[in-house]
């Protein structure tokens, strides 16, 4: 099994960086592992934390219409360029916890993706360049408010409501080229997403390159590679659950957001 990189927090608030065992203990790190953390001699016990997102990014960067297939379903012809829009650091969630369904929207719809995490400085990077500059591998759940995207002309609001960007549950350093993303929703047996991340239309490296050209990508960040075809409705009281070879399963409930108006 490869190894597992995990960030928690312990029940008195401390938040590590770790590598998690076989039997759920978490041998905790000094800095975060794209940042050359070293094994400390802390080890947390099973019952003692909780895994959190596994990073904390400055920024997520998101691909639009990267496999050929949910172009078709949108209605649209595949970009010429890879098409970049922004998720706030805000967004994000960790595996287990719970999706917010906002009640400006009347559609919210899950978008199971393969994530990379950045592990350094990338500015202006060739893809050869910037396939050293992908640390590792997570899962992403790129949640949409469709009808407010397609309202709204842009993405922001319908890609940036809190709770919108579940990550993790961890980070693996490599991934086979070939591996299976699939999303499930509630005890569904088949999967409403299935395909293999060889059908990006822009492979991972040429995505982080491009990005580099236009903003700089930091240590810890995250760029989301774009969802298959299949993305669907999901409602409050749903599971859904993003599962991709390799990595594990990204698994959230979706609950009715409380506002404070």
């Amino acid at each position: 099994m490869a190894q597992r990189y995990v960030r928690v927090q312990t029940v008195d608030g401390q938040i590590y960086y770790g590598l998690l065992q076989l039997g759920r203990e978490v041998q905790v790190l000094d800095a975060p592992p794209w940042l050359k953390g070293q094994p400390t001699d802390l080890e947390l016990a099973p019952d003692s934390y909780r895994i959190l997102a596994p990073c904390a990014p400055s920024k997520i960067v998101a691909v639009g219409k990267n496999y050929a297939d949910h172009a078709a379903e949108m209605g649209t012809p595949v970009p010429e360029e890879p098409l970049l829009f922004l998720k706030p650091p805000s967004a994000v969630i960790a595996a287990e916890t719970e999706i917010c369904y906002p009640p400006q929207s009347q559609r919210v719809d899950f978008e199971g993706e393969l994530a990379l995490v950045i592990g350094d400085r990338c500015i202006d990077c060739t893809p050869e360049e910037a396939q050293g500059k992908i640390w590792g591998y997570t899962i992403a759940n790129d949640v949409t408010a469709r009808d407010l995207q397609k309202k709204d002309g842009q993405w922001s609001r319908a890609k940036g409501f809190d709770t919108f960007c579940p990550l993790g549950p961890w980070v693996v350093r490599e991934i086979g080229p070939a591996a299976q993303i699939k999303t499930f929703l509630n005890d569904e047996t088949k999967p409403a997403q299935s395909a293999l991340i060889n059908q990006m239309v822009f492979p991972p490296d040429y995505l982080v390159a491009y990005i580099s050209q236009v903003m700089t990508l930091m240590p810890g960040d995250v760029v989301l590679t774009g969802t298959p075809e299949g993305v669907g409705p999901m409602q409050v009281g749903d599971r859904v659950r993003v599962e991709i070879e390799g990595i594990g399963y990204l698994n959230n409930t979706v609950v009715a957001r409380e506002t404070g108006f």
